[in-house]
């Protein structure tokens, strides 16, 4: 087989940088472009390990921007796109919902239209990461499948559901050979520290109150991040054309139970009294269109493609905690912003 050019988008961010780690290491004789707008939540010092690999190449590039994605397809003839960049914050969506339809909507379509471009021929894999937050909210029982219906509730699920739309549109009108897969909550190292766990971690750790929405009582299903990687990776080489798979966790939890869990454990790890982090828990008025629960039903995935996830959810949590506390620095440059001047020092004053 001809040596791969696989370009991941949103590779800096929190899974993208995951994904890029394990397809360079994994597939030393295809080059891997990392596509990148380096966005609040996009940082090339998760990658700084595999910065100087030969099969490596970064390229600063805003999906939103038609003709330098083109350029970039044409620059390095991409063969495979694995597309994980998007605005992904449900709070901020709802503060400005146009952000994510430029990006997720019609970034999305800007990749689309160049692939469509550029292969003409040969054998090419469009693979288009999204969230089970398209299908909406859960009742008490009842997981999500592949079959189940549209129903975004948020600026940000509306506008990943139109680009799912967009890719499955671009597969049946144009015939191109696209997959996707919509996964559960991601955990994991390098996550960007204004999501649930690595927020409360970093409160618990200084002492500050815990933000829990309304009860508490919003139930979400985890995937570690090194999980979803390996999915996407079985996916992308492995899955059907013209599929969706689901990727979940296997687990549901709570907000509550997850806050009061991270407190247990990191009372235990920082030799304070036990119970003496949850009277850090303060409930805030609850998110506007919250989603009740969330549960993805992975057996497609399972049956087709022998994925499943390799850790359970407090043996990940307690290497999720481990990291944060051994990378309190790494967690202190995104707060302050100056995980910025990476990119500047790596990429411009050279």
């Amino acid at each position: 087989m001809e040596n791969r050019r696989i370009l991941i988008t949103g590779g800096a961010g929190f899974i993208g940088s995951h994904v890029v780690r394990r397809f360079v290491e994994k597939y030393p004789n295809d080059l891997i472009i990392n596509l990148d707008k380096l966005t609040y939540a996009g940082n090339l010092e998760n990658l700084k390990d595999i910065d100087g690999a030969q099969n490596y190449i970064f390229e600063k590039v805003d999906v939103v921007d038609a003709e330098a994605v083109l350029s970039v397809f044409k620059k390095h003839q991409i063969t495979d796109v694995i597309h994980l960049a998007a605005e992904s914050h449900v709070d901020r969506s709802i503060d400005g919902p146009m952000e994510f339809v430029m990006t997720n909507v019609v970034g999305t379509v800007n990749l689309l239209n160049a692939a469509k471009e550029m292969w003409q021929s040969g054998q090419h894999v469009f693979h288009h990461v999204s969230t089970d937050e398209v299908y909406g909210s859960l009742g008490e029982s009842g997981l999500f499948t592949e079959e189940t219906p549209y129903d975004p509730r948020s600026p940000y699920s509306a506008s990943k559901a139109s680009s799912d739309h967009f890719v499955r549109a671009y597969h049946h009108t144009y015939g191109l050979p696209i997959k996707i897969s919509n996964c559960s909550n991601n955990y994991g190292s390098h996550h960007f520290p204004e999501k649930l766990i690595p927020l409360m971690i970093h409160n618990i750790v200084n002492k500050k109150p815990l933000p829990v929405y309304g009860k508490g009582d919003n139930i979400r299903d985890w995937l570690w991040v090194e999980d979803h990687a390996s999915a996407i990776d079985k996916i992308f080489s492995e899955g059907r054309v013209g599929e969706s798979y689901n990727v979940g966790g296997l687990n549901e939890w709570t907000n509550i139970e997850l806050v009061k869990y991270l407190c247990n454990i990191l009372d235990e790890k920082l030799g304070r009294r036990q119970g003496e982090s949850e009277e850090l828990i303060t409930y805030v008025k609850d998110r506007a269109g919250h989603d009740k629960r969330y549960a993805i039903d992975a057996t497609k995935l399972e049956k087709e493609l022998g994925w499943t996830p390799s850790i359970k959810f407090e043996e990940g949590l307690n290497k999720t905690v481990d990291w944060y506390l051994d990378n309190a620095e790494w967690v202190d440059k995104i707060i302050s912003g100056s995980y910025q001047d990476y990119y500047k020092k790596m990429y411009l004053d050279r």
